[in-house]
Formats: C-alpha cells, structure tokens, sequence
C-alpha cells in the first residue's frame, strides 16, 4: 500500500469515528478494537493506527499501554478549556482573515448561517455550523492556525451533541448575523468580540453542569 493511499484510508476512517463520536454512537469509554476496524474498512492496520494518532490528537480517543485504544470521556473544566482555546484561537485567525472577506465570503457564510436554522437534526446543523466558521476563518490562510481550531471545533461539536441529544430543536443563530453584520461594515473588532463570546458559549451551557 503506497504512502498516499494509506494517507487516504486513514483520513476516512478517522472521519468516519469522529462522526461517531461526536455524534454519541460510540459513547466514552467504548473500546475500538483495531482488528475490526481493519476488517470494516477492508484496510491493513497501518492506517488504522494512523486514524488513531488523528483522533488521539483531537482529544476524541486515548490511548493506553496494554489497554489499547478507547473513546475518551470529558469532564467541565475540558469543556471550558476548550471553549477559551476555541475563543483565542478563533479571534486571531478572523483578524488575519478580515482583510481578506469579499462580499462573496460573507454570503456564503450567511447562506450557512440560514442552513443551520433550516436544519432537522443535529447532524445537519453542526455540518452548517461548521461550514459558517470556515468561511469566515480560513482565508487567514495560517494552515497550522486552521488545523487547531478543526481540532478543537470537534471536541466542541461533541460536547454540545451531548447536551443537546434529549431536547435538540434548531437554534436561530443570531450571533453570527452579528458577527456578519460586523464584518461588512469593517468592524472587526465588534466581530471578534461577538464571536469570543459566542465559542465560549459551549463552556457555560447549562446543560454542561456534570462531567461526562
């Protein structure tokens, strides 16, 4: 199996479990057993232990010696802990990214704004939710920057399916109209300040008040 495809096997295997996990169809502290992960994806064990290493990175799984690979739990102070990162994170790559929003951008990231408020399931929600924040934070063009808030952006996708599995209903996401509203007039500090606030949200929901 060349590097490349190897590369290719692991990308979708370690997408495919952080759906899962994220979702809450693999719950904390389910074991992935190597072998039948191999066998589901028809791949040796090479990428799957590089599927691993991405997950363990995004703090979706742990790894422990003679005890294998399993998915990770996570307490409050986690949630907050990723909350704050995702707010400083975040706040520096729009900086570097504003001069660079077209008109074009920011519609594209209205359109994803309204998907969210049309969507039927969590599933599809996070997926616009998702989509909002790229838009608006990838022309900051700092693919390391980019790499970190992905990953932080999964734990936080977690934590919220979590408090939301019961009761979920379509939010109307209003701070990222105002963040929208911001960036189109050249506010950018307005947007930045809305949108510390609005990732650091996850880490005070109610609904987060045990561990998990």
């Amino acid at each position: 199996m060349t590097t490349a495809k190897s590369d290719t096997i692991a990308s979708r295997i370690s997408r495919t479990l952080a759906e899962r996990i994220i979702a809450g169809t693999l719950s904390a502290g389910a074991k992935l057993r190597q072998d039948h992960i191999a066998e589901e994806f028809s791949a040796s064990h090479v990428p799957v232990r590089e599927a691993f290493r991405r997950l363990e990175a995004q703090g979706l799984v742990v790894s422990e010696p003679r005890r294998g690979v399993r998915v990770a739990g996570f307490s409050l102070d986690e949630i907050k802990e990723v909350a704050e990162m995702r707010a400083a994170l975040e706040v520096l790559a729009l900086k570097h990214a504003a001069p660079h929003l077209t008109k074009s951008i920011l519609d594209a990231a209205e359109a994803a704004t309204r998907a969210g408020d049309r969507a039927g399931d969590m599933q599809a929600w996070e997926e616009a939710n998702r989509s909002f924040h790229k838009l608006i934070l990838t022309p900051c063009a700092m693919p390391r920057l980019l790499k970190a808030i992905d990953d932080l952006q999964a734990a936080s996708a977690r934590f919220l399916f979590s408090g939301w599995r019961a009761e979920w209903e379509a939010p109307t996401d209003r701070d990222h109209r105002s963040i929208l509203d911001a960036l189109r007039v050249g506010d950018v500090e307005s947007a930045a300040n809305v949108l510390a606030r609005h990732v650091q949200w996850v880490g005070k929901s109610p609904r987060q008040t045990k561990a998990f």
